[in-house]
């Protein structure tokens, strides 16, 4: 069981985790044992999760996220496996809680019209620098 916070902890059922091989550079030890953890989160069946925590988790797992509504992490930092299923706990707590924080909405807003005509100054000034940069005629 993970504690994301007081309201939201996820059950047993929800995650499985398998361990791997990890990748990269470190010597006969990398061929031999399989220390990075894949830890797998059923994000769409949960039932700690709000419709719209799991769409934003969604949109912030982006290739993480399976077909199936699972969400994969994977750590292979460290070179056991107690250190590797740690850190992958915490990089789920971390999206989860990145997740429950709803977005400010947008409010639409017309540049005023000071900014307009400051606006098109500057690119009259430029374009002035800009042409003054040609050829010069030989009657000048």
């Amino acid at each position: 069981m993970i504690r994301v916070n007081e309201h939201i902890t996820l059950e047993d059922w929800e995650l499985s985790e398998s361990f791997v091989r990890s990748s990269g550079p470190g010597g006969q030890n990398v061929n031999k044992v399989s220390t990075a953890v894949e830890l797998r989160f059923e994000a769409a069946r949960s039932p700690a999760l709000t419709p719209a925590i799991k769409a934003r988790l969604k949109r912030i797992a982006g290739r993480k996220w399976t077909k199936e509504g699972a969400l994969i992490v994977t750590a292979e930092k460290f070179r056991t496996q107690p250190l590797n299923r740690e850190l992958a706990e915490k990089k789920l707590i971390k999206m989860i809680r990145a997740a429950l924080v709803v977005p400010k909405r947008r409010v639409k807003t017309r540049p005023t019209l000071a900014s307009k005509r400051r606006r098109l100054e500057a690119k009259s000034h430029r374009a002035g620098i800009k042409a003054g940069r040609g050829k010069v005629d030989k009657d000048d």
